[in-house]
């Protein structure tokens, strides 16, 4: 056994997303904070995707 063995064990953090993880452990306000963190990272993504596209059209209509 190893020094600290009774310790309780050190939650994780909600906003410490791990994709597939198990979610059973999670309470259902610790689960609702994640959705709303995983839709605000979507829209974070898909603004800056969509930042890429525009860049990527200006770069094309400039060297035609």
């Amino acid at each position: 056994m190893g020094l600290f063995d009774d310790e309780e064990p050190i939650k994780k953090n909600p906003r410490d997303i791990i994709v597939g993880e198990t979610l059973e452990n999670f309470s259902s306000s610790e689960l609702e904070e994640r959705v709303t963190l995983l839709r605000a990272e979507i829209e974070r993504t898909e603004k800056e995707l969509k930042n890429k596209a525009s860049a990527s059209e200006a770069a094309h209509s400039l060297f035609k």
